[in-house]
């Protein structure tokens, strides 16, 4: 699958400097800083606020929790892709779309890999953090389907994001593995996985479209039940409305 060439660099940019972002950035990047030179299990909440330059007051204010200060980075990676989108990809299919955008998430996440790579081995026992993190995903996903094209609304809707999420956290295992600048085993994995999730939504669609009827005929079973269970009671008050109308 061919990508389009990237004119700019992520990694030339100045990510040392606390003072140099907003308190909110600084606190993402120190934390992110701390992870790649220390366990995730190790790093305190003072030692985030202290590398960020921020009080704790300050950073209470701003995340409530460690573990939301990567959903702020999952935000700051939203933004840096969604900033950069373009039309150039609108006449194209949708996978190509997709891939495009997914790949741009990758570039804006290549100076923290390091980081990145030593959390997700941190987590990967945690099914606490990974099903917070998985909502999280699910969100910045949304929005990758979204500047792709892609919609998600609909009842398989939530089908498609958890897909895509899954889709791209496989991809990540190869992308913490694949040295190569040209990240040729990246993006075969995720040329593949793109393709495997479109195949599994047609089969989805299928069974949603063969299923349709028996749906149909399970609602109407419900509210005739529900009318029924209605008027008795219905009967009843009107009895008790006759016999004494004070009663109501």
């Amino acid at each position: 699958m061919a990508r389009k060439p990237r004119t700019e660099d992520p990694g030339t940019e100045d990510r040392t400097s606390p003072a140099a972002r907003p308190p909110r950035e600084a606190i993402v990047e120190a934390l992110m800083r701390l992870a790649a030179e220390q366990p995730w299990h190790d790093i305190e909440i003072t030692d985030i606020a202290r590398e960020a330059g921020v009080s704790l007051s300050e950073f209470r204010d701003l995340f409530p929790s460690k573990g939301a200060v990567l959903g702020g980075f999952a935000r700051m990676m939203d933004k840096a892709v969604l900033a950069g989108t373009t039309d150039d990809l609108a006449d194209e299919p949708p996978r190509e779309r997709l891939f495009d955008v997914l790949m741009r998430r990758l570039d804006a996440m290549a100076p923290y890999k390091t980081a990145l790579r030593r959390i997700a081995f941190a987590l990967r026992t945690d099914p606490l953090s990974l099903a917070a993190l998985n909502g999280v995903a699910l969100n910045s996903q949304r929005f990758m389907l979204a500047a792709a094209g892609i919609s998600t609304e609909g009842p398989l809707g939530r089908v498609k994001l958890q897909g895509v999420v899954i889709a791209f956290a496989r991809t990540m295992e190869t992308w913490f593995e694949d040295d190569d600048p040209s990240l040729a085993r990246t993006m075969a994995r995720l040329d593949r996985e793109i393709r495997n999730g479109e195949r599994f939504m047609e089969r989805a669609e299928d069974v949603r479209r063969l299923t349709a009827p028996f749906r149909a005929l399970g609602r109407s079973l419900v509210e005739r039940g529900s009318r029924r269970a209605r008027r008795p009671r219905e009967e009843a008050d009107d009895d008790r409305l006759d016999r004494d109308p004070v009663a109501l």
